[in-house]
Order: C-alpha cells, then structure tokens, then sequence
C-alpha cells in the first residue's frame, strides 16, 4: 500500500487507467473521483474505475491527487482544490506540456507548491473516457516527471513509487527540455495529423479521397481521432516551442517539394533512406 486515498481529477483514459492499475497492484486502498461530467463519473464507478464520486472539500482530503485533464483547465481546477488540502496531501498531473502548469501551479498554490509533483505519462490512444480505460496501459511505458528546485522530496518519492505500481518507468526531465522534445515528437505529429485530415475533409470531392484510404493514411492519421479539446490547450500552452517545431517541418517540406519538383532522384533517396534508418534504429530501441 502506497497510499490510503487517491484522488482523480478526470476520470478518463488516463486517470482511469491510473487508478484501475494502482487498484490491481494493491497500492491504493480507497479511489475517489471528481470531475464536471457526471455521466462519466457514473461510467468510472461503473467500471471500478474509482470507488466513489466526491465534491472537491472531500478531494482535498485525499493522500494524493491527480490532475488529468487537459491543461488549459489546470488553473481553475487548482483553485476549486487549494481552499481543501490536508496537511501533506501531494498534487500532481498528467499533463503533455510542463513549463506552464508549472507556473500555473506555482501561482495557485502558493506555499502548498513543494507538494505539487509536475508529471506526464508517455502513453494514451485516440480513444478517451472510461470505457477505455485500461489497467495495462502504463505497463513497460515511460512516466516524465518534471520536479523543481522546491518540490519535497517525499512527495516525488510517492508520486514516483504509484507510477511504478502502475507498470510504468519514471524519468525526470527538466520542464523546459520537456517541453521542447514534445513539441517535436508528439505535439508537432498530431497537428500535422489533425492537418492533413482536417485538409482532406474540405474538398468538395473528399468523400472519393477518404473512400480510398488505406493503411498508410489509417497510421499517419490515427492520432487525429484524439480528443480536440486538449490538442487545442497543448497547443496554445506550448505555443513558442510548436512553433518551432511546425516552421521546421515547413522548411522540410518546402526543401522536399523542391527536391520532387527537380526530379533529383538522388536527393529524394538519400532523404528517405535518412528516414529509413532513423526510423528503424528508434523502433530497435522500443522493443
């Protein structure tokens, strides 16, 4: 037992699929749930997802507290906390960009942010809500946790210790390299996603281009089923950073569409041979 009360703040794939691992693995006793939608709340006690919905005064009581929900919300939610925490009740999150809740929860929390613990959980699907949640999805996967200067140590150690119950393995970053690597290989893939379908589906004559679209066009474009409402905060909460990233895919494929436009075959091999390689040797060191 790790901890005798867990609270989640969004009971939806990630949060529940915390809770439903922590719950397997014997290191929670009680799991409380809170969020605004009430229909998913009942489908996570359904599902024994968590053991009961509470008001924020009774989530403030918890030992721990996760936060997973997108990040735009992560100032109010605080807010509506902060007024309840026990003594020693650790927060922390689940959110993709770091530097801004960062700050967001410094200025929320005041003196209570040494309990505050920043972290982003490496997995997830384009499916979302409780029924998708599932006990093995941070199984083997990786768990970025982004402490500052001030944060106590015990609370790290708790939040570090659930996340391994949980089947995951824990790395530490700082926020603003956090920020900056998922820009390039998370955020920057689900706009270009959301792009190209989003392109597609404006065509006059897009139903004939869907009605052909095969498995190349199914994995490229799987992400953009995620959910738009947090693609839209992660976006606007790592604004600087995507930024970057989208003006040096743009420079990519300007550089690419010069490369096909002057029907340099060499070129054109030597960038997807490039690709090739790095693709692989990234894959050789997932398995």
């Amino acid at each position: 037992m790790i901890v005798e009360k867990l609270a989640i703040v969004g009971t939806g794939l990630i949060g529940g699929s915390f809770a439903l691992a922590l719950k397997q693995a014997g290191a929670v006793r009680t799991v409380f749930g809170v969020g605004r939608n009430p229909a998913s709340l009942d489908a996570a006690l359904e599902r024994g997802l968590i053991d009961r919905v509470v008001d924020w005064a009774e989530t403030g009581q918890a030992d721990c507290i996760l936060l997973a929900l997108p990040v735009g919300e992560t100032a109010a939610v605080l807010k509506k906390l902060v007024p309840h925490l026990k003594a020693g009740a650790i927060v922390t999150d689940a959110g993709s960009t770091k530097v801004n809740v960062v700050a967001t929860a410094r200025a929320v929390l005041g003196e209570r942010f040494a309990d505050f613990v920043p972290g982003h959980p490496i997995a997830g699907s384009e499916q979302s809500g409780p029924g998708a949640a599932r006990a093995d999805l941070y199984q083997g996967r990786k768990v970025v946790l982004t402490p500052q200067v001030d944060t106590r140590a015990d609370a790290l150690a708790t939040v570090t210790a659930l996340w391994q119950a949980a089947g995951a393995q824990v790395e530490t970053l700082d926020a603003d390299l956090h920020d900056r690597v998922f820009a390039a290989v998370s955020h920057l893939p689900h706009l270009a996603a959301f792009a190209l379908v989003d392109e597609l589906a404006q065509r006059a004559d897009g139903d004939t281009f869907f009605r052909f679209a095969a498995s190349g066009f199914r994995d490229f474009t799987r992400i953009a089923g995620s959910s738009p409402e947090m693609w839209r905060d992660i976006a606007l909460a790592n604004r600087a950073a995507v930024l970057t990233e989208l003006d040096a895919y743009i420079a990519a494929l300007q550089a690419l569409r010069s490369t096909v436009s002057d029907e340099n075959a060499e070129a054109l091999l030597a960038i997807f041979s490039r690709a090739r390689a790095a693709r692989i040797h990234w894959a050789d060191t997932q398995a």
